[in-house]
């Protein structure tokens, strides 16, 4: 796939598809209408948004982000070479668990021995970058997804397993449960090919709340 045949959302696609799925979907235009058009919420893409959303798993945001800050002040450039510069203790100092150390050290080292080339990524297809990235032990279908929808702007990302998202649906719905699996799957699928928008719609009503 060539790069132009990719779009990344910007401001400007961001407040067209949000038009678009509020005239298809009332409770989405509940949202904006009482919250107004969502964050972007983008990232640069390489190694240290890949660590930050390796950070996010099964925490909350402000944690991983008061760990992500640490470890740049503990780096004069956060980059593979230095962050596999830290030791063990050192990065257990600045918050990371050991399973998250491994992780990121895997990540790393692939980077620099060029078995993951994030900077190709913007050029690849979705599914592409999602085999790449999911082939690295302790990055899983959300990290793929999050980076995906975030670093890459791709428009019709759907993170299964995000609990923001499975708690902004259960109370936008009116659900008696989280939706998960096929459930949080299905109900998306009428927002497609701008579920990445639907999803900082969800994210920015769960954030208001």
């Amino acid at each position: 796939m060539h790069m132009n045949e990719i779009v990344m959302l910007n401001k400007a696609s961001l407040s067209s598809a949000v038009e678009i799925l509020c005239q298809r979907d009332a409770n989405l235009q509940a949202v904006v209408n009482e919250y107004g058009l969502p964050p972007l919420w983008a990232r640069e893409p390489g190694f240290p948004t890949l660590i930050h959303i390796i950070l996010e798993q099964q925490v909350s945001l402000a944690s991983a982000k008061a760990c992500f800050d640490k470890l740049n002040s503990a780096l004069e450039k956060l980059n593979p070479e230095s962050f596999l510069g830290l030791s063990d203790d050192a990065l257990l100092g600045v918050g990371f668990s050991r399973q998250k150390t491994r992780y990121s050290r895997i990540v790393a080292q692939a980077i620099l021995d060029q078995s993951l080339k994030l900077a190709e990524m913007a050029s690849l297809s979705g599914d592409e970058v999602f085999s790449q990235l999911t082939a690295l032990t302790g990055i899983g279908p959300w990290t793929a997804n999050i980076y995906l929808l975030m670093a890459l702007g791709r428009s019709d990302i759907w993170p299964a397993g995000d609990l923001a998202l499975e708690v902004g649906l259960q109370n936008l719905l009116g659900l008696d449960h989280r939706p998960r699996g096929e459930e949080f799957q299905e109900l998306a699928e009428g927002w497609r090919p701008h579920r990445a928008v639907a999803a900082r719609i969800l994210w920015h009503y769960y954030l208001s709340q």
